[in-house]
């Protein structure tokens, strides 16, 4: 296990940036993702020189995760950057030269597809036909005109009818289906196509959206996710090169690799347990002064001043009950059981050859039995029908002949439960069913995404559920103590990540951000008491 140093209290080790308290003050950061790293480096850098990280897993970076291909990186994980202005991950990676090879292929400016290029997407059917190209254009108009009014009820503050149920999926569903069932143009093969492409355009929307279905997401709070201006950028060399940059001035004994956190104690909280606690714990002496003390799995414990949480909001769904004590104010809880977190997963096919046309940039499953389907979800053994498509991997010159399929919800739970055969056999069979190709051979290799059933994360990223709102990221986001708090030690709890980022939730630079956000609370808080501290009247 890497080591984890922790700094003395020396009175006389004031902050190097003028910052004064009776000693440094101690802070613990949960979590080495994008959120951790960047709060740390802020801290380190305006000169705390007491802060330890602790990380669950035996490497950082948190959901993003790149796995190396040739010269390039399959992403697990974050795969995009999304926007370019004012986005500090962008700024980072244009500034370092991590996007001076990416290419058309890796530069998407589309909404709806998950991964796009130039060429055409191909919309096959479950009895093996391609659905005419117009066919498609003429839908996703239609589509894409209807997407636009889920952004307006926030957006313009119009009313939500009863009839929508306040979701996006029911009122986009209800709204197409008028729409393509009036249209006295349409024969009614072609509207019960343009019905089953409804079905398969909601399935990419959730696994965008990391929901289970559409059903699931507000449509009253939809409109305020904040889309930065500018294409969606992939780093070819892999978005983990954003993790080691952010990581580059961290001194290496500052992160404790392999050390999961059992229990936060705040509020004093430890010392009241103390005499129910066995004697044994490696912990320091709890008249140390600190407020916070953070209990390890390894039964370590470690006093603090002040913690940065960045755990997944998936995790605190499951575990926030047994991690803090004493537990969570009410308002907090209740906002981290609103919210919603879901899984999206990807499943990357390798191939000796394409079976696809060269013009081909993506395979779009569109099931006609579909067509008037109610409900997204699906009986264990038929998780594979919620695969909405396989996206062809550009340039070949850099991934070679590579698909990336997308799942998401429960389905994408039950894939997480079958091995590497199965899957593999069960998504040949698909791709051979919907283009008629009965002779595409088994991939040569197969890779696929886990977050779900991973202990640590417990889904891939949050979005507004049915019943909350952007409040609810800002009440997560919140500290405890408040920093105007005069009953207790202000900031002692403190958190941070995507799930914590009111406008950029489910995204890398809203997880960069948020990081920055808690440390600069802290920083400024250490200033106003130094302030406070030199206008005192001399005795």
């Amino acid at each position: 296990m890497q080591s984890c140093e922790i700094s003395s209290d020396g009175a006389d080790d004031p902050l190097s940036s003028g910052l004064r308290t009776p000693r440094q003050p101690r802070v613990v950061v949960i979590g080495a993702g994008l959120a951790g790293l960047a709060a740390t480096k802020v801290l380190l850098k305006r000169g705390f020189t007491d802060v330890t990280v602790l990380e669950a897993l035996d490497h950082i970076g948190g959901r993003v995760q790149s796995i190396k291909h040739g010269e390039t990186a399959l992403e697990l994980g974050a795969t995009w950057i999304h926007g370019g202005t004012g986005n500090p991950v962008y700024h980072l990676a244009e500034d370092n030269g991590l996007l001076e090879h990416t290419a058309d292929g890796e530069t998407s400016v589309g909404r709806i597809s998950l991964y796009s290029k130039n060429g055409v997407a191909h919309y096959l059917t479950n009895v093996g036909k391609r659905i005419p190209k117009d066919l498609v254009e003429e839908f996703s108009d239609l589509y894409n005109e209807v997407y636009e009014q889920t952004q307006e009820f926030f957006q313009h503050g119009k009313p939500v009818g009863a009839e929508s149920q306040n979701s996006v999926g029911i009122y986009t569903r209800d709204v197409v289906r008028k729409r393509i069932t009036m249209d006295p143009d349409d024969s009614e093969s072609t509207k019960k196509l343009k019905l089953s492409m409804l079905q398969q355009y909601l399935k990419v929307e959730s696994c965008e959206s990391s929901s289970p279905n559409m059903d699931e997401v507000s449509l009253s709070e939809f409109g305020e996710w904040t889309e930065i201006p500018g294409a969606h950028y992939i780093i070819p060399t892999g978005f983990n090169k954003i993790v080691t940059l952010l990581s580059r001035d961290i001194p290496l004994h500052t992160i404790c690799l392999n050390k999961p956190v059992r229990c936060i104690h705040w509020n004093y909280s430890a010392q009241r347990d103390d005499t129910n606690r066995n004697n044994n714990h490696n912990r320091k002496t709890l008249d140390a002064g600190h407020p916070v003390c953070v209990e390890c799995e390894d039964e370590e414990w470690i006093m603090a001043d002040h913690v940065i949480v960045t755990v997944s909001l998936g995790l605190l769904k499951h575990n926030h009950e047994a991690m803090f004590s004493p537990s969570l104010p009410e308002d907090k809880v209740l906002a981290i059981e609103k919210l919603g977190i879901s899984t999206t997963d990807k499943i990357f096919l390798e191939y000796a050859e394409p079976f696809w046309s060269p013009e081909c940039n993506s395979i779009q499953f569109v099931w006609e039995d579909e067509a008037q389907l109610e409900q997204m979800t699906y009986p264990e053994e038929l998780w594979y029908k919620k695969i909405c498509s396989f996206d062809v991997l550009y340039p070949p010159e850099r991934y070679g002949y590579m698909l990336s399929g997308w799942i998401c919800g429960e389905e994408a739970l039950c894939m997480e439960r079958c091995d590497d055969e199965t899957v593999a056999e069960t998504c040949t069979e698909l791709l051979r069913h919907f283009t008629g190709n009965p002779d595409i051979p088994k991939p040569r290799r197969i890779l696929r995404s886990s977050w779900g059933s991973n202990q640590y994360f417990r889904g891939s990223y949050s979005y507004t559920r049915v019943g909350s709102s952007g409040g609810d990221f800002e009440r997560l986001a919140m500290p405890l103590p408040s920093a105007n708090s005069t009953k207790a030690p202000a900031l002692q709890l403190l958190f941070a990540g995507e799930a914590t980022h009111r406008k950029y939730y489910s995204t890398t630079h809203g997880a960069l951000l948020s990081g920055q956000r808690e440390a600069y609370r802290l920083v400024e808080m250490y200033q106003d008491w130094q302030a406070a501290d030199t206008t005192k009247p001399k005795m």
